[in-house]
């Protein structure tokens, strides 16, 4: 979530053509997560016993929040920690996130702080 405007605008060029329908929205509850416009490297993130972990600079920050699942497709993610040095983003912020749609390992969600908004399109890691 660091470089929000580049990865909207990243985001936007890959699409779910062909979504599920109702949406599978309890796959983000748990596993490994990679943005579909970063390298693994830059940003990936877990999810497991509600926190999710945000990993950026190989592994070497995160950011940690959280999770209060409002129903499948809405959840809360409030910042509990964090070793990353970004300023915007700070302990205790919450960021309100809806899964508007899911298609194989794909979930696209929308986020919102504040009256910042962005569409974030995750790839779940499958399981070995």
């Amino acid at each position: 979530m660091i470089l929000l405007g580049v990865s909207q605008v990243k985001a936007q060029r890959f699409e779910l053509k062909k979504p599920d329908n109702p949406a599978k929205c309890a796959s983000i509850k748990e596993g490994r997560f990679v943005r579909v416009d970063y390298p693994a490297g830059i940003w990936n993130m877990t999810i497991k016993d509600n926190v999710q972990t945000e990993y950026f600079n190989n592994g070497k920050e995160y950011i940690k929040s959280s999770l209060v699942f409002l129903n499948d497709c809405s959840y809360k993610a409030i910042v509990i920690e964090k070793t990353a040095q970004n300023d915007r983003i700070k302990v205790g912020d919450v960021f309100s996130n809806i899964i508007t749609k899911t298609q194989d390992n794909y979930l696209q969600i929308q986020t919102r702080i504040g009256n910042s908004q962005i569409e974030l399109i995750y790839a779940k890691a499958k399981s070995k």
